[in-house]
């Protein structure tokens, strides 16, 4: 089976892929990442795309098919534009906004953070409700009500404590996508849910500008997590880009 890597964004975790996991495993050698400093991955230094990249080829021998969300799009991008990588499949990746946006998603972000730390053990009580899922999940998720309660909390947490989380942060003022190398001779799909609230989906029209030879695809009713809002359709764009090469 050909290697799949798959990479989590800013203050998640390799869980955040669960709801894809069963149709990827059928067809790849899947490889979900903690990236330094989340989940269970202890901090290494590697905070910013180009440093997070070198980690992967450090972990993962090249080439292999990635996929990434978020931050991990575009640490995706960097290894395929490398040509470390088959194939490539971002979702709502980093590095296609302008200062404003870029603010707004670091600052939504570490708000997230912050509630996530004030709830604390009042996490499962409010996960258990319908209202208590839109307001902790429905900045990430097209349809917050969806989310498994359990998962939830657990991603939360996650998030609260992770180590990687201010340097991986702060490391994003320092990042726009730029050169394509080695992707213009790869398949590269670029997705975006337009309920996505931390990377608004108008940031999709640059990532097109930028990477025209690219699929570009809107996920519809998805989120800026889209796995758990439309688990077909992700695991569908991974294969079929995949398939591509």
């Amino acid at each position: 089976m050909a290697t799949l890597v798959l990479l989590h964004g800013l203050g998640s975790r390799r869980e955040v892929w669960d709801p894809v996991r069963p149709a990827l495993d059928a067809r790849f050698d899947v490889r979900a990442l903690d990236l330094p400093g989340f989940g269970l991955t202890p901090p290494s230094g590697a905070a910013s795309v180009p440093e997070l990249a070198d980690w992967v080829l450090a972990t993962v021998p090249a080439p292999f098919h990635v996929a990434g969300s978020s931050m991990g799009g575009g640490v995706a991008l960097e290894l395929g534009r490398r040509g470390a990588a088959r194939s490539v499949t971002a979702f709502a990746p980093v590095g296609f906004w302008g200062p404003a946006s870029r603010r707004w998603c670091q600052a939504s972000v570490t708000a997230a953070r912050a509630c996530a730390r004030a709830f604390g053990p009042g996490l499962p009580r409010l996960a258990g409700t319908a209202a208590g899922r839109v307001a902790l999940f429905g900045l990430f998720f097209g349809h917050p009500t969806r989310v498994d309660p359990a998962a939830g909390v657990a991603d939360a947490r996650s998030l609260a404590v992770a180590p990687g989380f201010r340097a991986a942060r702060d490391a994003f003022a320092g990042y726009r996508f730029g050169e394509p190398g080695a992707l213009t001779d790869i398949p590269v799909t670029v997705a975006w849910g337009p309920r996505d609230l931390i990377l608004p989906a108008f940031q999709a029209r640059r990532a097109g500008r930028l990477l025209p030879g690219a699929r570009h695809v809107r996920l519809r009713g998805c989120g800026h997590l889209p796995f758990a809002d439309d688990p077909e359709a992700c695991a569908g764009l991974i294969t079929e880009t995949a398939a591509g090469a």
